[in-house]
């Protein structure tokens, strides 16, 4: 089958779907090994809106590769990190940092 002819139940569909878009490898990666509170999130990503954020956020955690942890205290405290089926992104992402430094270095970017 050809690459450009749209193949049912193809993995690297679903893998991109899950994870496509501008921010949501983005988010997945500044989770690795982290914990990190909404506030954390926009501070170390200040392009995304905060909509935006939510909205990734919202979709990472329907499709199990975020856990959104609530404590019941005031104010509020809500905490994101990497579900056990992110955890193996991981080095697809560090491999994908990688290829993008790189790519910086060879562009000059």
């Amino acid at each position: 089958m050809s690459r450009n002819q749209p193949a049912p139940h193809c993995p690297l569909e679903t893998a991109l779907s899950l994870i496509g878009g501008k921010w949501k490898g983005v988010i997945l990666y500044r989770l690795i090994g982290n914990t990190l509170r909404f506030g954390e999130l926009r501070k170390i990503m200040p392009t995304v809106t905060q909509r935006m954020l939510t909205k990734q956020l919202r979709e990472l955690e329907a499709d199990e590769l975020i856990l959104r942890e609530v404590y019941r205290q005031v104010p509020p405290k809500v905490e994101y990190s990497l579900t056990d089926k992110s955890v193996a992104l991981q080095p697809i992402l560090l491999a994908l940092e990688s290829w993008g430094a790189e790519y910086h270095k060879v562009r000059n970017c």
